[in-house]
């Protein structure tokens, strides 16, 4: 993917490429960006530097920190001079950035300031073996003498491009075979494992998306912004962005606080968003909170021109004809709350309620669509279409380049020859991975004549729309003989406003499963507020009347799904 930074520089070298916002007295300022031509010199300055500490060709890299422009600048430095790239992310589990490391004999980390101490930590044993850190600006003096003390030298940004601009390197551009990138996913048990996913696959990702496109009147152009804040280290937002950079468009990053993201929304107003359900039911509780605070007749007539376009959009009118006097007087207002320049919503990483994805496409005046993939599938392996409502509440269709099939799970009761069709979830194509690294065993058990394995139960339709309804592996076999699906309770259950999360747990010698439920704390204390409690949110949590509400609640989500209750809930913060 090198190529690609350096073509996307010599077409749009004054396109703005990179934004951040910077901070001023602890408060994040204006966005500034970064050119494509000033990235791609950048790059190539990363990259010379990296063969001065002697990083050959085929060394592993790894980079360490949130999202920013220093983390594709090293990325695409690696991509140039045929490093492969490891993304490091400590949500995987404690130790798992230690695992890393010596699992994938990384030489080199680009790392965030604030988490130099957690390489720098005793409990990260495999830091020994590491040549050299560079930091996204610059580590304290105490923390380049305590990495000195285990031989590893630390590098600021500026110094560590001056390196390189000082000893230029010409770049050495990969084999389209050769590996881009080792992203570890968390396994099933046990260990991350490490995704091998080839440049020729994000090549053939990036021509798919072409092919896809083509086929629609609203075309992108290098006037598209995405706001960028799901983790660079997983697969959705690294493809998005590749993307972006291909059609010399704008990535702006956020600017570190999720809570606070409504205000990079209103700052960077971008014309992309990619997020996962938990973003979109967010944005789908404040503007219920915001009906809830207007006048009855307002909320009346909210609710007349949401029915009036959801019915015309069912009938089959666009999106942008189904009821424009619809977004004028209402909807309008929905967009503005999301920066106001909104053209396209996605939604991924897991299924979205069929509720919220009908609310999003009538009142964001935006298209929305929601996809299915996986690390192994280099993100998207289904995507929807917009403007097509008998899509909603699925993951679409096969994407470009992209085969599925499903496959019986007989002890589950899946198959894919019944009615609906059922089963597990068989992927092939051109931006499958070529392995987990160093396991050749679990390899060889997910894909089997060229078809991966996701472990995903899916259900088809006759015309291959797909709707995941299950995950294979998290299955328990309760003490009476019956399955469960704990990942489809856990998506039943978390729906009431009240609940922030739920998990679930079953063992094979009881007959019930267990749930701890997280209360959501600002409903949780506006329940409170109209039920005379008073306290903070935990001893709120410790109430009986609480405790009531939400098993009533729970009961009114099971009922709603047909789900037969058996779970014993313990109710906690």
């Amino acid at each position: 993917m090198g190529c690609v930074q350096r073509t996307a520089a010599g077409k749009y070298p004054d396109n703005r490429m990179l934004g951040w916002r910077p901070f001023k007295d602890g408060v994040p300022g204006p966005y500034l960006w970064k050119s494509y031509k000033e990235v791609y010199e950048e790059v190539l300055q990363i990259g010379s530097a990296l063969q001065q500490l002697g990083v050959q060709p085929g060394s592993r890299v790894g980079i360490y920190g949130s999202n920013c422009p220093q983390w594709v600048v090293a990325m695409q430095a690696c991509n140039g001079y045929s490093i492969i790239c490891v993304p490091l992310y400590d949500t995987l589990g404690a130790g798992a950035v230690d695992y890393i490391i010596d699992h994938a004999e990384i030489d080199v980390v680009f790392i965030q300031d604030k988490k130099i101490k957690e390489i720098l930590s005793p409990n990260c044993t495999s830091a020994t073996r590491l040549k050299a850190l560079v930091a996204f600006t610059s580590a304290n003096n105490e923390q380049i003498k305590d990495a000195e003390q285990i031989g590893m030298k630390v590098y600021s940004w500026n110094d560590f491009l001056k390196m390189g601009k000082d000893k230029p390197v010409q770049p050495r551009p990969p084999q389209p075979n050769d590996t881009c990138t080792i992203m570890y996913t968390s396994g099933t048990s046990g260990q991350p494992k490490g995704v091998m996913l080839s440049h020729e696959s994000h090549g053939m990702y990036v021509k798919g998306v072409d092919l896809f496109m083509d086929q629609f009147e609203d075309k992108m152009s290098t006037e598209d912004v995405f706001l960028s804040f799901l983790p660079l280290a997983h697969i959705l937002d690294r493809m998005i962005e590749e993307y972006f950079f291909h059609k010399g468009a704008s990535v702006g990053y956020y600017h570190g606080d999720l809570n606070a993201l409504r205000d990079d929304l209103m700052e960077l107003k971008p014309t992309l968003l990619v997020g996962v359900p938990r973003v979109y039911e967010k944005i789908y509780e404040g503007i219920l909170k915001a009906l809830a605070d207007l006048r009855p007749l307002r909320r009346v007539i909210f609710n007349a021109l949401y029915n009036r376009k959801l019915a015309s959009m069912k009938a089959g009118y666009t999106q942008k004809t189904a009821s424009p006097f619809a977004d004028m007087l209402a909807f309008r207002k929905v967009k503005a709350r999301l920066g106001g320049r909104l053209r396209l919503l996605i939604s991924g990483g897991a299924p979205l309620s069929t509720e919220i994805e009908e609310f999003m496409r009538v009142t964001s005046c935006a298209y929305f669509i929601q996809g299915y993939g996986l690390t192994e599938t280099l993100g998207p392996s289904t995507v929807g279409y917009p403007d097509d409502m008998s899509l909603v509440g699925t993951a679409g269709v096969a994407a470009t380049f992209t085969e599925l099939r499903l496959e019986e799970v007989p002890e589950m009761g899946y198959d894919p020859l019944g009615v609906p069709s059922r089963g597990e979830i068989l992927i092939r194509g051109s931006t499958v991975f070529t392995g987990y690294y160093k396991n050749p065993e679990l390899t060889n058990e997910v894909m089997v004549d060229g078809w991966f394995h996701t472990g995903d139960i899916g259900e088809m339709t006759p015309d291959g729309i797909l709707k995941v309804i299950d995950r294979k592996k998290n299955i328990f076999k309760l003490s009476q003989g019956e399955y469960v699906a704990v990942e489809y309770l856990e998506k039943v259950y978390v729906f009431p406003p009240i609940i922030e999360d739920i998990w679930v747990y079953g063992d094979s010698y009881k007959s019930m499963l267990v749930a701890v439920v997280n209360p959501h704390e600002e409903n949780t204390m506006k329940w409170a507020g109209s039920n005379g409690y008073k306290g903070s949110f935990s001893e709120i949590c410790k109430s009986e009347g609480l405790k009531e509400h939400v098993l009533k609640e729970l009961a009114a989500a099971a009922q709603k799904n047909k789900v037969r209750p058996s779970i014993h809930f313990y109710i906690g913060h």
